[in-house]
């Protein structure tokens, strides 16, 4: 009895030993060895993958590169208009300026525009991109608008909502474009600064020339008889005229009129005495005329002067032409060289230097030649001329010499003019 008891006393705690799950309870497991847990049921993973579940708790969330790609699954976003433009820099003046240019999504774009502004024009322009026959876009300035020294503008498109956006520089801070100037540019800045940039002047003068006395053989028409004479060798000119000056090829245009009377050394004929003239009118002269003049540029230092001469003198109507070559600055120190003829009045040869003495005094010697008015043989004249600008567009010149047609007679001659510039 006593043996029975000890084999169950031993056998107890081996049966108890072997039940399931005893272990567990009687001995845990180290955390190491603890099982991993259960995947998550379909149900869960169908609200993780449509994103409608709470955000997971941090021991449970999955790595970046296995989240489910949200971007991959919604719907593209449409792309705007854009313009792809290499900004131009430098320009040559008076010439179109080409400006180039690539859009993208061009159907959404109503217009693309080159916007820039001009001098004395308060609004600004614009110049629609054009499509070029290589795919680009194109917009071309006019070369009227392409002026020295800069030319500065700005790229805007319009889409089709009718929204108009700049995607190239602003209106308050444009593309500056360095504007090259040719030669003629750059002279034409020159000689207008030192017009004081007053293109057009308006001028009046008036002289008075007296040679002295000659002896005429004098006919009388009634009896034929010559007798000899001293007839007075005088006449003075009063003339205005305006100027204006492109300072281009053609340096400056304008016109001359004007009247001129006197006394000549030459009596009229019989003919024309019996036409009406009444015999004390025998010796008098008087020229009106007007003289459409052009200056052109040959070269920097060379210009020359033409004009053509229209009058009406005492014998009739008739008419004639002058030119002269100017050598130097013609706005400046410079020497000429003329002449100038009408016909029955006479004609004239002169030379002139004008010198700068300062900014605003100019003298000038003058040496002519010339047998006008409808004198019998020419004279010599020798004049100076100094010339003052006042400043504010006002000029004046003065002039005075002598002349003489013979050694023993001779006389002085007065001259002023007034020239306002603007």
């Amino acid at each position: 009895m006593v043996t029975r008891l000890r084999t169950i006393a031993v056998a107890l705690p081996l049966f108890l030993w072997a039940l399931p799950g005893r272990a567990q309870t009687a001995q845990p497991s180290p955390p190491e060895q603890k099982s991993p847990a259960a995947p998550p049921s379909p149900a869960t993973q169908e609200v993780d993958a449509t994103g409608e579940s709470p955000a997971p708790k941090p021991a449970e969330a999955q790595p970046a590169a296995a989240a489910p790609a949200k971007v991959e699954q919604s719907l593209p976003i449409a792309a705007g208009p854009a313009l792809h433009h290499a900004p131009v820099t430098v320009a040559k003046a008076h010439h179109p300026l080409r400006i180039v240019a690539e859009i993208e999504n061009p159907h959404l774009v109503r217009h693309a525009y080159v916007v820039y502004n001009i001098p004395n024009e308060p609004e600004p322009l614009a110049v629609d991109f054009l499509r070029a026959p290589n795919g680009e876009y194109v917009a071309i300035v006019p070369s009227e608008h392409v002026s020295f020294p800069e030319f500065r503008y700005t790229v805007e498109l319009e889409r089709v909502d009718g929204a108009r956006v700049g995607v190239f520089g602003s209106r308050e801070a444009p593309q500056r474009v360095l504007v090259r100037a040719e030669h003629m540019d750059l002279r034409e800045r020159a000689l207008l600064t030192r017009l004081g940039g007053r293109r057009s002047k308006f001028s009046a003068s008036g002289d008075y020339v007296n040679f002295g006395k000659s002896d005429v053989q004098d006919v009388d028409p009634s009896t034929g008889a010559v007798t000899t004479r001293r007839v007075s060798d005088r006449y003075y000119r009063i003339e205005g005229g305006y100027a204006f000056r492109p300072l281009q090829l053609v340096t400056e245009f304008g016109l001359r009129a004007g009247i001129v009377r006197g006394k000549a050394p030459v009596p009229l004929s019989a003919d024309q005495v019996a036409a009406g003239s009444a015999p004390e009118e025998r010796f008098n002269v008087g020229l009106n005329y007007g003289a459409p003049y052009l200056r052109v540029r040959v070269v920097d230092l060379v210009h020359l002067d033409g004009e053509f001469v229209s009058s009406v003198n005492e014998v009739g109507f008739s008419l004639g032409a002058g030119a002269a070559l100017v050598l130097g600055e013609p706005y400046g120190t410079n020497l000429t060289l003329g002449f100038e003829t009408i016909a029955v009045f006479g004609t004239r040869f002169f030379t002139r230097m004008d010198v700068l003495a300062s900014d605003r005094v100019t003298l000038s010697p003058i040496i002519e030649v010339t047998d006008m008015p409808h004198a019998n043989q020419f004279g010599v004249r020798l004049l100076a001329q100094i010339g003052i600008d006042f400043g504010a567009g006002f000029s004046a010149a003065v002039r005075g010499g002598y002349q003489a047609r013979t050694f023993n007679q001779g006389g002085g001659s007065v001259g002023l003019e007034l020239g306002y510039a603007f």
